[in-house]
């Protein structure tokens, strides 16, 4: 008989009383793209049906072997130890019965493995919450890239990553150093992971996922059991089991970055928790934890997050209840504490200065510069002290901290609950209570809040929008574990009995839950049964299937065969994404003209920019599309929904949004590339246009043919909006660039920086594209600038907390143009911004650190930008302060580039874009 072959992988499956789930694991293993590896199901002595289930998996498939403790271990490392024992393969893996492997793990991991000859091989780790479906990645910046490390002194920061399972293992590496999971204890994957990292002489990482870790909502494991004490009391001592084998092992030096993980990572969990635990489980957590807090030197608090350094100082004061208060600012840039007290210059925690050096130091919150910040980035915090029912209401007393006193008066407040329809508002008065604090009441009517067949689901936590001078902002409505009342019965006649439930859910937020039952019978709020998530199910789909595109398309075509409204225009811009761009100042020109003419703008949400007195229609809705029907005249700076046909009469002005740095149309590789039916959707969608806005002869020759293969009108005009910059030194422009400094609190004497890059293909809203290091940048320039970021609609910014006195978010302007007005320079990458800003004659600068990669590995450009650039390409923090702070002189050694960067892409500029483009397309391009 043949010998069998080696398995490549061995692959140990811990199980415990897990029928129901272990063959789903075992299966991921098997349908590895990895053939030749081997399945150990270890099992903990189960008591239920899981040997039963494992013998008939081993006798199904020859890779897989079954293996039985003789007693219940009680934990994990036994089995794991056992398949380490028993396991034939060169490399070894581990898995949890309740969790999956990717499908190319294995194979993927083993061949970095064998190329580069490291210990250990550890890759990323999707969290999967069954109960949603959501998914998230566990630690992603210690994944970010491909790496080999070579030991753990190089790259100390992997210590947070203690998993076993997401690693693959040379077993002569765990036989040459003897590395077992240590028995009898919880947490064993810490200590083992720790002993691993410090034995390697080399690991590498890979930056794909090759664990799927499930949660179900019910779970006893221990990685869900951080409500019991006990869970806390285990952490900590294998804690000191790390700390004991870093002594003992020559491994002393490490010890500050173990240290950072345990207060960064484990203690951050707690932290996270503490408002959703009673005050007795508060006072036996600060018991247990404080002695351990107490051995670790200040230069390991000294690297945290002050938010975090303000929580574990008053757990390590005794002050368990503080540091509750304090934990709901935890990852919330905009939730400050409730009170502060400031004196000589410095600003506390807290209602009093702390009396000693080390209270001093760790609740020193100067660095917020509270009363530095905009109203929309300010600290502010709203709790909910109260609930009670009264009739048919349910009564809510809420409080707003406002240590920095930005709320002021006149600001409106609004409490928000989003339904299964649409939102409850309810109008809040803020009445001044003491002094930073104010008080207000709302009246919930039960009744109000839709309960249809298939029940009530709450789409997010309730909110508090405030609104001051125009400026808006909405924060969570905090809600405490131990409110005077949790839960309300509220009975009335027309409709039957509600349960009204506030209880506490996430992070540091209260979920109002209401349930009906038609027999008017009580019970706690729990999700739908499985009969109702049926039927909530299929009616979703029936709605999908008549209110989707395709639905609305076909009632499109109906709506055009109506008599359309030979006076109607249709105005769009980005989307529907707010008053701004091309297609605005078109339309501010229209009304100088006061033509005999219907205007209405669509909008995809928020309707802020808009002025008062426009006609509005939602994006998608039924009435966009009657709309889109009926009008005489599209005007958009994008593209109107593809799947809309132009009706026979109807002119379409396509007016774009910038020109052409990266390719476009036909010149994109996945667009030449694609299936011939998808590019004709684009010729089709291209054709629908019957004049184009034309901007310089470089977008003609760009944009135009052979990219998008267009062959209509031009209006060789310039673009609409750029007649405000080419004025930009008139009265009326003047006046808004002060309006907006204003607005964005830019003292006087300081200048203006306005960072706008453009976004990344593959990189969308990941936050990505902004790439200069603030903190860094802010050292080197000191305060002489004030920074507004511009983040592009296709990615993400939120100002760090710490930064705010010099950083401002600028996308709360619709209108760029508002801040390119403000700004005394441009900062930018690769957005086509910087054709409009040259029209400013003001100086551009470039932060390109990633330039060659952009170039090679996204679309591709139009131009080396090397060559036409015109400012300086920068890629370090060092060289974009150097010329900011010299920034007359800089602009001064480009002033040749900057004036060739005009001729080229300014040329058709002359202010008057907007009348060149109503006189074509209104007043000259009737087809009458």
């Amino acid at each position: 008989m043949a010998e069998a072959r080696t398995p490549d992988v061995s692959v140990t499956i811990i199980v415990y009383n897990d029928e129901e789930r272990l063959p789903r694991a075992v299966r991921s293993v098997l349908d590895q793209t990895l053939h030749n590896l081997e399945v150990v199901i270890a099992d903990d002595c189960s008591t239920d049906g899981t040997e039963r289930v494992a013998r008939r998996l081993a006798a199904a498939d020859p890779r897989v072997r079954y293996e039985r403790l003789e007693r219940n271990s009680g934990g994990c490392s036994a089995p794991r130890n056992r398949g380490i024992a028993v396991s034939r393969a060169p490399y070894l893996m581990f898995l949890d019965s309740d969790d999956e492997l990717p499908r190319h793990a294995c194979k993927s991991m083993l061949l970095v493995a064998e190329e580069t000859g490291v210990d250990f091989v550890t890759g990323e780790v999707t969290r999967l919450f069954e109960e949603t479906g959501r998914t998230g990645l566990w630690y992603p910046q210690l994944f970010a890239e491909y790496r080999v490390v070579h030991g753990l002194r190089e790259r100390p920061e992997y210590f947070t990553d203690h998993l076993s399972t997401n690693k693959l293992y040379r077993a002569d590496f765990i036989a040459r150093h003897g590395l077992r999971f240590p028995e009898g204890i919880h947490y064993e994957d810490q200590l083992f992971s720790a002993q691993a990292y410090t034995s390697a002489d080399s690991f590498a990482v890979v930056p794909w996922e090759i664990y799927t870790w499930r949660l179900a909502p019910e779970s006893d494991s221990i990685s869900s059991s951080r409500h019991k004490i006990q869970n806390v009391i285990d952490r900590i001592a294998v804690a000191r089991l790390i700390d004991a084998y870093l002594t003992e092992a020559g491994h002393a030096d490490l010890q500050a970055a173990k240290d950072h993980k345990f207060l960064s990572h484990d203690m951050r969990l707690y932290l996270g928790d503490l408002p959703f635990r009673d005050p007795a489980w508060r006072a036996g957590f600060t018991e247990a934890v404080g002695p351990y807090l107490d051995r670790i030197p200040d230069e390991v608090y000294a690297r945290l997050a002050r938010d975090e350094r303000v929580c574990l100082h008053l757990l390590r004061s005794g002050q368990a209840e503080d540091a509750t208060a304090a934990a709901r600012v935890l990852g919330r840039p905009q939730t400050g504490p409730r009170h502060a007290v400031t004196e000589d210059g410095r600003t506390w925690w807290g209602t009093e200065v702390p009396r000693d050096e080390i209270g001093r130091r760790e609740l020193d919150i100067t660095e917020w510069h509270l009363r530095d910040h905009l109203f929309a980035t300010a600290r502010i915090r709203h709790e909910l002290e109260s609930v009670q029912p009264a009739g048919a209401d349910l009564r809510l007393r809420i409080r707003t901290y406002d240590p920095a006193g930005v709320v002021g008066e006149g600001a409106a407040a609004v409490l928000k609950l989003a339904t299964s329809g649409d939102a409850l508002e309810i109008p809040l008065q803020l009445t001044p209570d003491r002094p930073g604090e104010y008080l207000s009441e709302a009246a919930l009517d039960v009744r109000a809040v839709p309960v249809p067949l298939v029940g009530f689901a709450g789409r997010r936590h309730p909110l508090i929008s405030l609104e001051r001078d125009g400026e808006l902002r909405s924060d969570l409505l905090l809600a405490p574990q131990d409110l005077p009342v949790r839960r309300a019965e509220v009975m009335y006649h027309e409709v039957g009995a509600h349960t009204v439930t506030l209880r506490p859910e996430g992070r540091g937020a209260g979920r109002l839950e209401v349930e009906w039952e038609r027999t008017g019978v009580l019970r706690a709020v729990q999700p739908l049964g499985p009969h109702l998530r049926t039927v909530k199910r299929k009616a979703g789909r029936v709605k999908r299937i008549v209110s989707g595109h395709q639905g609305k398309a076909t009632v499109f075509d109906a709506f055009t065969k109506l008599p359309g409204k030979r006076d109607l225009v249709l105005f769009e811009a980005m989307e529907g994404r707010g008053y701004a761009d091309n297609p605005r100042y078109v339309y501010e020109e229209l009304m100088r003209r006061n033509l005999p003419l219907d205007v209405v703008w669509s909008h995809s949400g928020d309707t802020t920019s808009f002025p008062a007195g426009v006609p509005l229609v939602r994006r998608g809705s039924w009435e966009y599309v009657r709309t889109l029907a009926r009008a005489r005249y599209w005007v958009d700076s994008h593209n109107l929904p593809q799947i809309y046909r132009k009706p026979e009469g109807t002119r379409y002005l396509q007016t774009w949004h910038g020109q052409t740095m990266k390719t476009m149309g036909f010149d994109v590789p996945a667009l030449r590339m694609a299936a011939p039916e998808v590019q004709q959707r684009h010729r089709e969608s291209v054709a629908r246009w019957d004049m184009l806005v034309c901007p310089s002869a470089e977008f003609e020759r760009t944009f135009v043919v052979p990219a998008n293969e267009y062959t209509g009108d031009l209006v060789r005009s310039g673009y609409p909006r750029n007649d405000v910059l080419v004025r930009w030194e008139e009265p009326e422009q003047l006046e808004l660039a002060a309006r907006v400094r204003e607005r964005l609190k830019i003292p006087d004497g300081r200048k203006m920086l306005l960072y706008a890059p453009t976004f990344r293909d593959a990189a969308r809203n990941s936050g990505r594209s902004i790439r200069v290091d603030f903190q860094a940048l802010v050292e080197e320039l000191g305060e002489d600038w004030v920074i507004v970021v511009r983040a592009h609609y296709y990615d993400r910014f939120t100002v760090p907390p710490q930064l705010g006195h010099v950083l401002r978010d600028g996308s709360g302007f619709a209108d760029v143009n508002d801040l390119v007005l403000a700004s005394d320079a441009l900062l930018t990458d690769y957005s086509s911004l910087m054709f409009d800003y040259a029209n400013s004659g003001r100086p551009i600068l470039l932060y390109t650190d990633d330039y060659e990669a952009y170039r090679t590995s996204e679309r591709g450009t139009y131009y080396d930008l090397e060559q036409i650039a015109p400012g300086p390409m920068l890629s370090t923090t060092r060289e974009l302060a150097e010329a900011l702070h010299d920034l007359e002189g800089t602009a001064g050694r480009y002033a040749d580039s900057y004036a060739r960067f005009q001729e080229m892409f300014c040329s058709y500029e002359t202010g008057q874009a907007s009348k060149l483009v109503v006189d074509a397309f209104f007043e000259g391009g009737s087809d009458e």
